[in-house]
C-alpha cells in the first residue's frame, strides 16, 4: 500500500509512453528535441518546488499511498514522478494538437483540390 501512488504514477507515465510511440507524438517524432523539453520542463518545475519549499509555501503531505522516501526536505520521490508525467502528457498534448492542426488543413487542401479536378488552377 505505500507504494500505491508511485506506481500509479509509473502506470500513468507508461502510458504516455505507449501513446506517444503509437502515433510518434514527441520522444518518437524527435527524440533529441523531446528530450531537451522534458528536461527543461523538469528543471523549471523542480526550482519551483524547491523555492516553494523554501519559502515555506509546499509541504509534503502525509499518506500511507507514499513511499516515504524524500529527495529533499518536503520533496517526495513521488513528486518526481509525477513533475515528469506532467510534462510528458503536456509534450503529448502538444504533439497531438500540432499533427491534428497541420493535418486538418492538408486535408482541405486535398478537397479544395478534388473539387476542380484534382488540377492546380
Amino acid at each position: 500500500m505505500a507504494v500505491l501512488y508511485l506506481v500509479s504514477l509509473a502506470v500513468a507515465l507508461t502510458g504516455m509512453v505507449m501513446l506517444d510511440r503509437r502515433f510518434r507524438l514527441f520522444f518518437w517524432r524527435d527524440a533529441r528535441r523531446a528530450a531537451i523539453v522534458l528536461l527543461a520542463g523538469l528543471v523549471f518545475f523542480v526550482a519551483w518546488d524547491l523555492s516553494g519549499i523554501g519559502l515555506g509555501i509546499f509541504f509534503r503531505g502525509e499518506t500511507s499511498f507514499m513511499t516515504g522516501l524524500v529527495l529533499a526536505p518536503e520533496f517526495p520521490l513521488e513528486e518526481l514522478f509525477f513533475l515528469t508525467l506532467l510534462c510528458y502528457v503536456t509534450m503529448n498534448l502538444f504533439g497531438f494538437l500540432s499533427r491534428w492542426s497541420t493535418g486538418s488543413s492538408g486535408s482541405s487542401a486535398a478537397v479544395s483540390r478534388r473539387g476542380t479536378g484534382g488540377a492546380a488552377r
